[in-house]
């Protein structure tokens, strides 16, 4: 076997992105981040004063809207309607807000079919919520990245300081505690780890070594195929 699907989920802050970018690089994979078109979705919704509890309003907006996922040196450009939004959908109103959006059944339906056009070659590293439970079920390596909140606010934290954003842990902790609360309580895929994904807690671990285990992961895959 040649190429094949990595599927990584986790909940808010685990270091699912930086992960799967590193992983995508290393294999010269295509690492595609389905939180941020999400937010993408929700940053043109809070633009155009769009009901965010509103399926119908979401879903109609989604099928109207492009959004591209290009690579860069510099990282994953986020382009939305030829715009590119990748710091405004990083924004804390965005990140407040997502979850409320990523709840909606036809929202979720939309880009549902995006995310699995995107993966029909192989070849493709995904993070999210629901990757290895309901997008990819059949991809090869099926990760469950988790941290503690205190960890994972930290990591928040630490990234607002470096972008010179003012911001309390304290608080950040409640916004993360809150957004694992919606994202593993809402009625449609929900966040869960999948019956044959494999966990792996990053509190204390670097990137680096996180990325190391999954490239095992994914070389034993290979192993087993050939």
């Amino acid at each position: 076997m040649d190429k094949i699907n990595i599927a990584i989920d986790g909940p808010a802050g685990a270091g699912k992105s930086t992960v799967a970018k590193k992983v995508a690089d290393y294999l010269r994979y295509i690492y595609i981040d389905t939180g941020a078109m999400y937010r993408a979705l929700t940053w043109k919704a809070i633009q155009e004063k769009l009901d965010l509890n509103s399926d119908e309003q979401l879903s109609k907006r989604l099928h109207q809207m492009k959004i591209d996922l290009q690579p860069s040196p510099q990282g994953q450009k986020v382009f939305v309607d030829g715009e590119e939004v990748t710091d405004q959908i990083r924004q804390r109103d965005v990140t407040n807000q997502v979850s409320t959006v990523a709840t909606h059944y036809k929202v979720r339906e939309g880009m549902l079919l995006l995310q699995r056009e995107l993966a029909e070659n192989k070849g493709i590293v995904m993070d999210g919520r629901d990757i290895a439970t309901h997008v990819l079920p059949d991809a090869e390596v099926k990760i469950f990245l988790s941290a503690s909140i205190e960890m994972r606010a930290k990591r928040r934290f630490l990234e607002f300081q470096a972008k010179g954003v003012e911001h309390d842990l304290e608080q950040l902790k409640k916004e993360i505690s809150l957004r694992d609360q919606q994202d593993s309580e809402r009625e449609i895929a929900p966040l869960r780890k999948a019956p044959d994904a494999i966990e792996i807690d990053s509190s204390n671990l670097s990137i680096d070594e996180v990325v190391e285990k999954i490239l095992q992961m994914v070389n034993e895959s290979k192993k087993r195929s050939n």
